[in-house]
């Protein structure tokens, strides 16, 4: 058994027991009405992405609760409060209320029903882009009109603070402690990242030094990193450090973080020039040390294919059809799961593909070809359940990730 299987076991053990003691039930015990209203269920809910709309599909069974429309290609993020989930369309940020809620419960949560899953209120952006959580905030990134809107992640229909960049472009912005991180540029080229004391407070870092920059991921302790076309800049505390990729044109434009390391998971590509470059090398971004470390999976991999596991592991979907599990300190491959058959990444970038999400323990593929979604049980290190869906899927996301 790997050092990370022993890792997995100990911390789903842990979960488990201090759920079940701070409740003082059993698991056979769940799933029933009570008074504080609607039915308990197993977790938070997850939302498919179709040519037909949306499927909202119950935790623990993977069958769809309810339908919804959608039009055109939308794209799905968690809202930062296990219940709501924010659909990008063409009016900007659709707030979808998945039908359940997180109760505080000790050091974990109870997930009751609190009615159908329905669409909320819009908050208007053109070209809505990336969507961040982290330290208790939400922010929407508008990247045809540079709009920032940071939203309480505990209810995400409050607006705290608005703001803009000086220029509309694809770009991003997160909640560090307070502090707001954000990129600059313009339609044609972006290389700045800010970081500022709040929405409106003093500039406190600024590096101009990140040519194409794309991409976050936030760390643990207070750091993130944000993506470039020759490397990464890291954000530590009110600093701004560029970490070069060892190739001259080395882009890490899609990134993994998680809260129980330091060290940020990253995509690797080298030819400028390619239509569609398929990758077989990942980066490993060690925010505390500043140092990139590159790993060979010998298989390819997408923008989708990227995750965390609940100690920190490094998640890869390859096209393989194996979930690769890595150590971020030692860049080991520590496991390899077979979920699906093998795959090709498609030349459009909207076309479905398989997709990784992860939330706690527990991982969902898609596998768009045979329209199944998988779950896969990452302490055990397999596959527990598969279900065909009435739709190909395209992208997934928990409600309870972030």
């Amino acid at each position: 058994m790997t050092r990370w299987r022993h890792v997995r076991l100990a911390v789903a053990a842990l979960v488990a027991g201090s759920a079940l003691a701070a409740c003082g039930e059993t698991a056979s015990e769940s799933g029933h009405d009570d008074d504080h209203g609607g039915a308990e269920v197993s977790g938070p809910r997850l939302v498919v992405t179709t040519d037909d709309g949306l499927l909202v599909l119950e935790r623990d069974t993977l069958e769809p609760v309810k339908t919804l429309p959608a039009e055109g290609f939308v794209r799905v993020n968690a809202a930062g409060d296990a219940r709501h989930v924010f659909v990008s369309t063409e009016e900007g940020f659709r707030l979808l209320d998945t039908g359940v809620e997180a109760e505080a419960h000790g050091d974990h949560a109870h997930y009751r029903t609190k009615g159908e899953p329905a669409f909320g209120e819009t908050y208007e952006a053109a070209e809505p882009g990336h969507v961040t959580i982290s330290d208790g905030r939400t922010v929407l990134f508008g990247d045809g009109d540079g709009s920032i809107r940071v939203l309480d992640s505990e209810d995400p229909t409050k607006v705290v603070e608005t703001t803009e960049t000086p220029d509309p472009h694809h770009g991003v912005a997160v909640n560090l402690g307070g502090d707001l991180m954000h990129t600059e540029g313009t339609a044609d080229a972006r290389s700045t990242v800010v970081l500022r004391d709040g929405v409106d407070g003093d500039e406190e870092a600024r590096t101009d030094d990140c040519p194409g920059v794309h991409g976050e991921a936030t760390a643990a302790d207070g750091r993130a990193v944000v993506g470039c076309e020759d490397g990464v800049v890291v954000v530590d505390h009110g600093t701004i450090t560029k970490v070069s990729s060892p190739d001259a044109y080395g882009r890490i434009g899609n990134q993994a973080g998680s809260p129980e390391s330091s060290v940020v998971l990253g995509d690797y590509k080298v030819d400028a020039d390619a239509e569609l470059e398929r990758p077989e090398r990942i980066s490993l971004i060690d925010t505390e040390t500043a140092k990139l470390r590159l790993v060979d999976l010998g298989t390819s991999y997408t923008f989708r294919s990227l995750g965390r596991g609940p100690a920190g592991e490094a998640l890869v979907l390859g096209t393989d059809g194996a979930l690769h599990v890595i150590d971020p300190v030692t860049g080991k491959v520590a496991d390899r799961i077979v979920v699906i058959d093998p795959w090709q990444e498609p030349l459009d970038w909207q076309r479905p593909r398989p997709t990784l999400e992860v939330d706690g323990d527990t991982a969902w593929v898609t596998e768009p070809g045979a329209s199944t979604v998988h779950e896969v049980d990452l302490a055990a290190g397999r596959v527990t359940r598969s279900v065909e869906l009435p739709g190909v899927p395209n992208e997934i996301v928990s409600a309870g990730a972030h």
